[in-house]
């Protein structure tokens, strides 16, 4: 059985010293305990495999993060006051969820590009102008949520997330998207909802396994060509 130590909503206010010296530990929840910060010593915590830093009010996050060589089940840091993510983050190239929603980011570092068995990103709510150009690179990437972001543009390297079933765009500032997504063989689930949109790309009406493209409250309209053949197919919401 792996070894956890389960702080959740415990009133800590800070971290118990005592924490950083079980370097057994497997499992660390310090979720909701209004932490404003983290030791570095976090590093020492090589047997990490999961670590909920959920729900705190935590300004930064130690580059030592990067040091924890099994760290590759999940990842929170969801619900903090993080205005950017340490570099580091890329050599977490065994993580497979990631969490940095509800933090006042405007931008995800280009390391994070390597973590290359990432199955889940969820970056909603943040503020978000733009994404890593390379995002493309994070090949094993299946679900990808970015709701509630000021996002005007996606970069083409989309297209290239060949494992991606669900694109959560809702409530963004898109005005227009990349032709690439068209080539998302897998792609099930594609939310735009609340986005200035106008036309949709002719690419997304071959999209093979598309089961719903949820228009409403888009500027997309039912005469629009792509969203006339996709809704043939039966798997348009328009409202």
């Amino acid at each position: 059985m792996a070894e956890t130590v389960n702080l959740w909503k415990a009133g800590l206010g800070e971290v118990p010293a005592h924490v950083w010296q079980r370097g057994g530990t497997e499992v660390l929840i310090l979720a909701d305990n209004g932490l404003t910060a983290v030791s570095p010593r976090i590093g020492e915590l090589r047997r990490l495999h999961t670590l909920d830093l959920g729900h705190n009010a935590l300004p930064r996050i130690p580059s030592e993060i990067g040091a924890l060589p099994r760290l590759d089940r999940f990842l929170y840091l969801h619900d903090n006051r993080l205005t950017r993510l340490p570099d580091s983050l890329g050599r977490l190239d065994r993580l497979a969820y990631l969490n940095v929603g509800e933090n006042p980011l405007t931008a995800l570092p280009d390391s994070l590009c390597e973590m290359a068995q990432l199955v889940e990103l969820r970056a909603q709510h943040c503020g978000l102008t733009a994404l890593p150009h390379d995002l493309g690179r994070l090949r094993a990437l299946r679900e990808l949520w970015l709701r509630g972001n000021p996002l005007t543009s996606l970069p083409e390297s989309l297209g290239q997330l060949a494992e991606l079933r669900q694109l959560d765009l809702r409530e963004n500032r898109l005005t227009e998207l990349p032709a690439s997504l068209g080539g998302l063989p897998l792609l099930r689930g594609l939310d735009l909802r609340g986005n200035p949109l106008r036309t949709l790309p002719a690419a997304l009406a071959s999209l093979p396994s598309l089961e719903k493209l949820d228009l409403r409250w888009s500027g997309v309209h039912e005469d629009d060509p792509t969203a006339r053949a996709l809704a043939r197919a039966g798997c348009v919401v328009l409202s």
